[in-house]
C-alpha cells in the first residue's frame, strides 16, 4: 500500500537513504528478504497442514471431539501462521490506513472467534454452526499469493549480483617493465593495464597502445563492435575483440560506468512505488464502517429492541461473517492467477500481479532497438554488382577474404556464402587493417572494407558513391569489393528487423499507444529501422544513463511508460519504467530486472501483454463490484432487517445462510475470473 513519508512510522536506512514502509512484515522483507523467505515458507506448511484436516472433519468425518480438534489446530492456524495480518493491521492503524491485512484479521477472528464460543460455552448459542474452515482456509490462501510475491521480488538481487559478475576478477598490471596478474579491486587511477584479444576491460581506461575492436553491445546497445585507438576511452566490462592493447586506468570502483548502472537498478527498484489496490481503497472505508455497523447493530437490539444477549451478540457475529472478505479477498488473487496462467500459456512469464495491473494502464511503449525490435545479428542485406563479375561471385570471393576473420562483419559474410552454397576457399594470404577492412589473395589480389581501404590503394568510388549513400541511408555497413585493384560489387550488412516487430507496432497503433525507439546505435541506422517498422518517435546515440532520462522525461508528462529491451544497457530502464519488458532470448539481467519477460521472443506479445492486462483489470473491478454489492445488500441483513419479519429466532440459522452466502459469493467471483481461459491473442 502507499505510505506517506511524513506520517509513516516505520522505516529502514539502506544503499545510503531512509525506506518507508506501511508494515514492519514489510520492512523485515526488505532488510532480511532470505530470513523472511525462509519464515513464511515455515508458515506456510503449517497453515496447509492443519487447513485441510480442518476442512474434512468440518464436512465429512465427526468423531467424539472433532469439535475440540478443529479448534485446537484453527487456534494454531489463526495465531501463528495468521499472525502477521494482526500486526499488519496494527501497522495500518498506526499509519491511519486500512488494508487487505485489516479485512483478513477481522473476517477471520470473527470467524474463529465465535466458531470457538460456540465450541467452550455451547450454552450462550442456541446455534451450533461452526466457522473454522472458513478462517483457515482465508488464511492459508492469502499466505500463498504472499510466497508468490516473495519469491518474484527475491530475484531482483540476482540482477545487481550479475550486473557485478561482468566485471573481470583479475587484470594485467604493466609494473617495471613486467606483466602483473593482479585482482581487479586492487587497480589503482593511472595504472596501466594490458587488455589481451577476448578479455574483458577490467575498469574504465583509455588507450594508449595498440588497436583492436571492442563489444560494447551490453553497455552501449551498438550492434557493430567499435574500433579503438590510441587515445580513445573504453568501458570496463566490455570485451576486447581482436588487438591487445594497453590501457591507462580512469575510473575504478564505484566510479566505473557498469557500478553507476548497478546503482541505477538498484535505485529504480527501490524507489518504485507498489500500486495501491482497489481492495485496500474499498478496505480503508469499508472496514471501519463493517465494525461500526456490528458494533451499533448489537447495541441496538440489546437495549432497544430487548431480543436479549444471545440473539444481539448473533446479530453482530452475523454482520461480521456476512462481511468476512472472503470475496474481496480473492476478488484480485482469483483474476491474477489465471491471467498468469494464460500469460504463462502464450510465452509471456509475468513476475507479480501488480505488473498485469501495470499493463492495463500503459499508454506509451518505449523500445531498445538490437535484439528487440531487430535480430541483435548482422546479416547480408545486398549484394551490389558494379562490374561484369556476378552477385555469386562477388560473394565467393568476400567469403575468402573473410574467411580466417573472427569479427562479426566477416562471420556473416562466410555464413550468407554458406546459405547460398558458394564455396568458401581460404586464401593463399591474409591482412587485416584495422579500422578499414581487408587485405587478401586467391586467385586475385582481393581487397575488401571501406572508402580509406580503397582509396589509399589508388582507386577511385566516385563512380559509386550514389549506390553507396543510398544503401548507408538505410542505416547498412557497406563493404567495397575490389578485385585486382578494380571494384567489382558492394556487400551491405546490417542488423535486419525481426519478423513481427512491424506487425506489433501496428497492433499498439490499433489501441492508440505511444511508441518509442530510444537505442544506443547511431542516428542513421535507428531511425531507417525506425522507419521500417512505422516507429516515429527516435532518440539514438545514448547512454544507459540517457535512456533512463528518457523514460523519466515521458513518465513526468504523465504519461504510464513501459519499456521493452533485452541488454544490460536496458536494465536501468527497465526497472525505472512503470512496466519492464524483457526479451526472453536476452540477457539474464534484463529478464529479472523486467517485471514481465517474452520467453517466445515475439515482439507482438507486448501487444498481447497490454491486452491481457487490460482484460484482467476489467475481470478484478468486475469482481470487487460484485464482492461489495454482495456486503451492501447482505449486511442490513446481519443487522437485523429480518427480525420484524420473522422474530430474533431467525438468527439460530443465519451464520449457517450467511456461510451458504459467503460461498456463493466466493464461487462467483472465482467463475467470472475463470473466464480469462477464453483469452485469445
Amino acid at each position: 500500500m502507499y505510505v506517506d513519508e511524513t506520517t509513516a512510522t516505520i522505516k529502514s536506512f539502506k544503499y545510503g537513504k531512509n525506506y518507508y514502509f506501511c508494515s514492519e512484515s514489510c520492512k523485515d522483507q526488505f532488510d532480511e528478504p532470505e530470513k523472511e523467505l525462509k519464515k513464511l515458507k515455515i508458515q506456510l506448511t503449517i497453515a496447509w497442514a492443519l487447513t485441510i484436516p480442518v476442512i474434512i472433519f468440518t464436512y465429512t468425518f465427526h468423531f467424539e471431539y472433532w469439535a475440540y480438534t478443529t479448534l485446537i489446530m484453527a487456534s494454531i492456524v489463526q495465531f501463528y501462521p495468521g499472525l502477521k495480518f494482526y500486526k499488519g493491521t496494527i501497522d495500518a492503524f498506526k499509519n491511519r490506513a486500512g488494508n487487505m491485512d485489516t479485512l483478513i484479521a477481522i473476517g477471520t477472528s470473527a470467524a474463529w472467534a465465535y466458531s470457538a464460543v460456540v465450541v467452550l460455552f455451547p450454552a450462550l448459542f442456541p446455534s451450533t454452526g461452526i466457522y473454522f474452515d472458513t478462517s483457515t482456509a482465508i488464511v492459508s490462501l492469502i499466505l500463498t499469493g504472499t510466497l508468490m510475491e516473495h519469491l518474484t521480488k527475491a530475484r531482483a538481487s540476482e540482477a545487481l549480483s550479475k550486473l557485478v559478475s561482468l566485471l573481470p576478477k583479475t587484470a594485467h598490471l604493466v609494473k617495471n617493465g613486467d606483466i602483473v596478474e593482479v585482482k581487479a579491486e586492487a587497480i589503482k587511477v593511472s595504472d596501466m593495464l594490458l587488455v589481451k584479444p577476448g578479455e574483458g576491460i577490467p575498469t574504465d581506461s583509455k588507450v594508449v597502445e595498440g588497436f583492436t575492436s571492442i563489444d560494447e553491445s551490453m553497455i552501449t546497445g551498438e550492434s557493430l563492435p567499435v574500433d579503438k585507438k590510441v587515445g580513445d576511452r573504453v568501458i570496463g566490462g566490455t570485451v576486447n575483440l581482436s588487438g591487445a592493447i594497453r590501457v591507462i586506468a580512469e575510473k575504478v570502483g564505484g566510479d566505473t560506468a557498469l557500478s553507476e548502472i548497478i546503482e541505477t537498478v538498484r535505485n529504480a527498484n527501490s524507489a518504485k512505488v507498489p500500486i495501491q489496490r482497489l481492495a485496500d481503497r474499498v478496505s480503508s472505508y469499508f472496514v471501519p464502517a463493517v465494525v461500526s455497523i456490528g458494533i451499533l447493530s448489537f447495541l441496538y437490539w440489546f437495549y432497544l429492541g430487548h431480543i436479549g444477549l444471545t440473539f444481539s451478540l448473533l446479530v453482530f457475529v452475523s454482520v461480521l461473517i456476512i462481511a468476512c472478505p472472503c470475496a474481496l479477498g480473492i476478488a484480485t488473487p482469483a483474476a491474477l492467477m489465471v491471467s498468469s496462467g494464460k500469460a504463462a500459456e502464450n510465452g509471456i512469464l509475468v513476475k507479480g500481479g501488480e505488473y498485469i495491473e501495470i499493463a492495463s494502464k500503459v499508454d506509451t511503449v518505449a523500445f531498445d532497438k538490437t535484439g528487440t525490435i531487430t535480430k541483435g545479428q548482422l546479416e547480408v542485406t545486398d549484394i551490389v554488382e558494379l562490374s561484369a563479375v556476378g552477385k555469386p561471385e562477388i560473394l565467393r570471393y568476400a567469403a575468402a577474404a573473410e574467411a580466417n576473420s573472427e569479427h562479426p562483419v566477416g562471420i556473416a559474410v562466410v555464413k550468407k556464402a554458406k546459405d547460398e552454397n558458394v564455396e568458401v576457399q581460404f586464401p593463399t594470404e591474409f591482412n587485416y587493417i584495422p579500422g578499414k577492412g581487408i587485405s587478401s589473395k586467391l586467385d586475385k589480389e582481393i581487397l575488401i572494407g571501406n572508402r580509406d581501404l580503397i582509396s589509399e590503394n589508388g582507386i577511385s568510388t566516385t563512380n559509386f558513391e550514389g549506390s553507396i549513400k543510398k544503401l548507408e541511408g538505410e542505416g547498412k555497413t557497406v563493404l567495397i569489393l575490389s578485385l585486382d585493384s578494380k571494384v567489382v560489387g558492394l556487400v551491405a550488412l546490417a542488423d535486419t528487423i525481426k519478423d513481427d516487430s512491424i506487425r506489433a507496432i501496428q497492433a499498439l497503433d490499433r489501441i492508440h499507444v505511444e511508441t518509442w525507439m530510444i537505442s544506443g546505435d547511431n542516428e542513421t541506422t535507428a531511425r531507417a529501422i525506425g522507419a521500417k517498422v512505422g516507429i516515429k518517435n527516435i532518440v539514438a546515440s545514448v547512454k544507459p544513463g540517457q535512456k533512463l532520462e528518457k523514460i523519466e522525461e515521458l513518465q513526468r508528462t504523465g504519461k504510464i511508460v513501459a519499456m521493452v529491451g533485452d541488454g544490460i544497457n536496458d536494465a536501468p530502464s527497465l526497472a525505472k519504467a512503470d512496466l519492464g519488458i524483457a526479451i526472453g532470448s536476452g540477457t539474464d539481467i534484463a529478464k529479472e530486472t523486467g517485471g514481465m519477460v517474452l520467453m517466445k521472443n515475439k515482439l507482438y506479445d507486448v501487444y498481447v501483454s497490454l491486452r491481457l492486462g487490460k482484460m484482467t483489470i476489467r475481470k478484478i473491478k468486475q469482481n470487487l463490484l460484485w464482492a461489495f454489492f454482495y456486503n451492501a445488500a447482505l449486511i442490513p441483513i446481519g443487522a437485523g432487517a429480518l427480525i420484524p419479519l420473522f422474530g430474533a429466532g431467525i438468527y439460530n440459522t443465519l451464520p449457517f445462510l450467511a456461510a451458504f452466502a459467503m460461498a456463493f459469493s466466493s464461487t462467483t467471483v472465482v467463475l467470472n475470473s475463470l473466464l480469462l481461459k477464453r483469452f485469445k491473442p
